[in-house]
């Protein structure tokens, strides 16, 4: 079992050909302030309709393991993080939310979306 982490994001093969939502919620990403060298701490929600491949799971992990050494500000790892995962995965559509912990009295959420310049989402579905 590895025990560092890693840059590679591994996928598979999307096992279905329509639109559907994959959620993930990362409660455990760390990566450090790049003033202070303090460790900060997020909840990362990732939501994206894959097109011809997902993510797997454990080099997700590994690879958000790799920030936890690293200074970033919370809009540039947001931002990086979104942009590897739309390089692996192509998704129709993807969003990321960093909710970053309370530090100085000030809560930080990030929130960036990638899509396919030709993908629609399909009307919402309002039930009673």
């Amino acid at each position: 079992m590895p025990s560092k982490p890693s840059n590679e994001l591994e996928t598979f093969v999307n096992p279905s050909e329509r639109d559907y939502t994959i959620r993930m919620q990362i409660p455990e990403f760390t990566c450090l302030c790049p003033k202070t060298g303090q460790p900060d701490f997020a909840t990362l929600d990732l939501e994206y309709v894959p097109d011809q491949c997902c993510v797997e799971l454990k080099s997700l992990k590994l690879y958000i393991w790799s920030f936890r050494d690293r200074g970033a500000f919370h809009e540039a790892v947001t931002n990086e993080i979104a942009d590897r995962l739309t390089s692996a995965l192509d998704p129709r559509f993807l969003r990321l939310t960093a909710r970053f912990n309370v530090r100085g009295g000030v809560h930080t959420s990030v929130v960036v979306e990638r899509r396919q310049s030709d993908w629609q989402p399909r009307p919402a579905v309002s039930l009673p």
